[in-house]
């Protein structure tokens, strides 16, 4: 089994939208009449959730208009963030059904015309040279060896001049990983790497780094706020579990002792394309 499917049977599910819509009427919510505040909880994988993706904009030079492209999608959270914004984001996704489910949820919160997604490989993406003004990566190069293969992707798809903004766990500290993680169940199909071999793999594609910033304080607040229980030690209604599975409580464990410890710190990084 290649890397790609190994991570494609990580991620999939079979009934994912069943489920979150399942936990929306749970919550007391209608699908029929959500807002981007409902399913938030959920549809932020990655540490942080909107805040994360707020701060990242923040050096992303934004401008009412602009095309993105979203690398590795999941169920689409920050192409909605970002659409709201004013943008339009075109979302590629290796997962059929996250496409599925980040096609579903954009139309029930009325987006549709400014975010679409696509299946597809971030190692031979379907789309013509120069076709977006940026482009981001959130959480998604841990499942990525190739990582070089990646920005040499992304910058030909983006145009000169453009930034490509990531926002991805990388390695601070040395010793084995305890797995499951929210990423990967063993050491097979996760590929944690440090801060410089992102930046070398992004220099030798032809980007400029421009910001760089570890968020080690900010993940371990996170991390304490997610794992957080009610009064019956129960999950909350809406979460990301809902994507990760039984597994979940044990992945959420393994990653915040993994950033407790030093090992692992989710960082942010900033390049411009062309040099």
């Amino acid at each position: 089994m290649s890397v790609e499917q190994q991570v494609s049977t990580h991620y999939t599910a079979g009934n994912l939208e069943q489920k979150i819509l399942g936990a929306l009427r749970n919550a007391g919510k209608d699908p029929a009449h959500l807002s981007s505040d409902d399913i938030a909880p959920l549809d932020n994988f990655h540490l942080g959730g909107r805040q994360a993706i707020s701060d990242l904009a923040s050096f992303m030079h934004l401008k009412p208009g602009m095309h993105l492209l979203d690398v590795g999608c999941g169920v689409g959270g920050p192409a909605r963030y970002f659409a709201e914004q004013g943008c339009q984001v075109t979302g590629l996704d290796l997962m059929e059904e996250f496409v599925q489910v980040a096609e579903s949820l954009t139309e029930m919160l009325k987006l549709e015309g400014k975010a679409q997604f696509r299946q597809g490989s971030a190692l031979e993406m379907p789309f013509p040279s120069g076709t977006f003004d940026g482009a981001y990566m959130i959480h998604v190069g841990m499942n990525i060896d190739h990582k070089a293969g990646v920005f040499r992707e992304v910058a030909r798809v983006v145009k000169r001049g453009g930034r490509f903004s990531i926002f991805d766990i990388m390695q601070t500290g040395n010793g084995p990983l305890e797995f499951p993680l929210p990423w990967a169940v063993g050491p097979e199909a996760s590929f944690v790497r440090t801060t410089g071999d992102y930046r070398n793999a992004l220099e030798a594609a032809g980007f400029r780094l421009e910001h760089e910033r570890g968020r080690h304080q900010f993940a371990l607040e996170e991390m304490q706020k997610r794992m957080g229980r009610g009064p019956s030690g129960a999950p909350p209604v809406i979460g990301v579990h809902i994507l990760m599975g039984e597994k979940a409580p044990m992945m959420l464990k393994n990653v915040n002792q993994a950033i407790v410890s030093g090992q692992l710190e989710p960082v942010e990084i900033v390049a411009v394309a062309g040099g």
